[in-house]
C-alpha cells in the first residue's frame, strides 16, 4: 500500500492521518485532547453537537450522562439518533454513535440523574465538564459538585434560535450559582413541594429549539473546552450570548456573590481502594477520627457528612406508620409521600450526617442511598478531611477509564 503522502510545515514533513488538519493550528496539541477525560451531562440536542464535536476532534475518554429515552421529537434536533432509536436510552445509542465515529474512543454511558445517581468521584475523574441541559437544578448540582472537586465546567443554554454559552472555573469566582437571581430560586423552589417531594415537571425536555443553535452553541461550548485544555484564554466567568434573529451577539460579564454557597473546594481528597460495600459509617468514621488525631473518640465530636441530602424515613403523623426509604432527596415523587394506610401525606425525616449516635451506624456506604463512588467528609470542630470511595470507580466507570 502507498503510504500517505506527507505535508510539509516550514521544514517539518507531518504524515497524513485522521488529525493532521488540526496539526496545521500551531499551539495544536493532539495529544492534549486524547488524554482529556470528558464528563457531557445531557445527551439531547446540545449533548448529540457536543458528542459529534468531540468524536471529531479526537477526544478518546468521554463518559455520557442522560436519564432518559429518544423520542420521536427528539431525531429532528439530534445526529447521533435514528427512527429505530426511539425508546432507547439516549446516553446509550449516543455513545454506540460516538464510537462509530471515532473507533479509538473510549465512551461509558451512565443512565443516571445527575444530581441523585453520580458520585462527586465522576466530577473527579473529569479534566473537563461539558453540560447540554435543560434545567437549572442539575446546573447548579454540577456548579457545586465542580467546585468540591475542583474542576472546571462549560455550559449551553438553548431556546428558539438564541443562545448561550458560559466557562466556569472552580475557585475562581463568579460561578453559576453567583449568575442565579430572585426569579431564578423561585422556579428552583417549585420543583420541590414544602415535605421535599419531588414535583412533576411538565416543561423539562420541551423547550422549543432548533438543530441549527444547537450547533452555535454546542460548538462554542467545545472550542472552549479546546483552549481550556491547551491553557489558552477562555470565558471563564463570562458567557456568549448568541442572538439569533439580528445577531447582536455579545460577551456578558458576571458579578462574583461573597455570600455564594457554591464557593467551597476540598483541601485534599484521600480516595480509599476500598469498595462502598466494604465499608460502614463507623467504620469510615473511625477511619477519620485516626487520621484526625482524635485520641478518645467517645469525648470527642466526629461527624461524618455526605454529598447531598437523604430521605431516611417517612412517617405518618395519622397512623405513625414508619418506612425507612434511604434514597436521594427530590428523588421521591409527591403522590408517594402518601400513607398506603390511610392516605395521609407523611412528614419526611431527612438526614446529612453521621455523628456515631444515630441507628443506621451499621449501615454500610452503598446501603445510605447515596451513589457509588461518592466523597465523604469526616470532620470535627477543629479539621475536616475528604474520602473518595475509589474502589467503586471499576464498578461504576468500567476499567477502560
Amino acid at each position: 500500500m502507498t503510504p500517505p503522502s506527507p505535508l510539509r510545515v516550514g521544514e517539518e514533513e507531518i504524515h497524513e492521518d485522521r488529525y493532521s488538519r488540526f496539526r496545521l493550528i500551531p499551539w495544536w496539541d493532539q495529544t492534549k485532547l486524547q488524554a482529556a477525560r470528558v464528563l457531557v451531562i445531557g445527551a439531547g440536542a446540545l449533548g448529540n453537537e457536543i458528542l459529534k464535536n468531540l468524536a471529531l476532534l479526537g477526544f478518546e475518554r468521554i463518559v455520557i450522562v442522560d436519564l432518559d429515552r429518544i423520542e420521536e421529537s427528539n431525531l429532528s434536533r439530534t445526529i447521533l439518533y435514528r427512527s429505530s432509536d426511539v425508546g432507547s436510552y439516549k446516553a446509550d445509542v449516543a455513545a454506540k454513535s460516538v464510537k462509530a465515529l471515532a473507533p479509538n474512543a473510549k465512551v461509558k454511558s451512565l443512565v443516571a440523574n445527575v444530581v441523585q445517581d453520580c458520585g462527586l468521584g465522576l466530577f473527579a475523574w473529569s479534566d473537563v465538564m461539558i453540560s447540554g441541559l435543560d434545567n437549572s437544578e442539575a446546573r447548579l448540582w454540577i456548579n457545586r459538585c465542580a467546585w468540591k472537586m475542583n474542576r472546571p465546567w462549560i455550559d449551553g443554554a438553548i431556546e428558539g434560535i438564541n443562545g448561550v454559552a458560559r466557562v466556569f472555573v472552580a475557585g475562581s469566582a463568579p460561578c453559576y450559582e453567583c449568575t442565579l437571581g430572585e426569579t431564578d430560586w423561585k422556579l428552583l423552589e417549585q420543583r420541590m413541594s414544602c415535605n421535599l417531594l419531588l414535583r412533576e415537571a411538565n416543561t423539562e425536555g420541551k423547550i422549543a429549539t432548533t438543530p441549527t443553535i444547537s450547533s452555535v452553541i454546542a460548538g462554542i461550548e467545545v472550542q472552549e473546552a479546546v483552549k481550556l485544555l491547551h491553557g489558552m484564554p477562555t470565558l471563564a466567568s463570562s458567557g456568549f450570548v448568541f442572538e439569533g434573529l439580528n445577531h447582536t451577539s455579545y460577551k456578558v460579564e458576571y458579578t462574583a456573590n461573597p455570600d455564594c454557597m457554591s464557593h467551597f473546594t476540598f483541601e485534599d481528597v484521600t480516595e480509599l481502594p476500598q469498595k462502598s460495600s466494604e465499608l460502614s459509617l463507623k467504620d469510615l468514621r473511625r477511619l477519620g477520627a485516626e487520621e484526625l488525631g482524635v485520641k478518645n473518640l467517645a469525648t470527642t465530636e466526629v461527624v461524618v457528612e455526605f454529598s447531598r441530602d437523604i430521605v431516611q424515613k417517612l412517617e405518618c403523623p395519622e397512623c405513625g406508620s414508619k418506612d425507612e426509604i434511604f434514597a436521594p432527596v427530590g428523588s421521591i415523587k409527591y403522590e408517594q409521600g402518601r400513607c398506603p394506610h390511610d392516605g395521609q401525606m407523611r412528614v419526611v425525616k431527612t438526614i446529612h450526617n453521621y455523628s456515631g449516635t444515630e441507628s443506621f451506624g451499621e449501615h454500610t456506604l452503598d446501603k445510605l442511598g447515596l451513589p457509588l463512588f461518592d466523597a465523604f467528609t469526616v470532620r470535627t470542630a477543629e479539621k475536616e478531611k475528604a474520602y473518595l470511595m475509589a474502589g467503586d470507580k471499576s464498578t461504576v466507570l468500567g476499567d477502560e477509564l
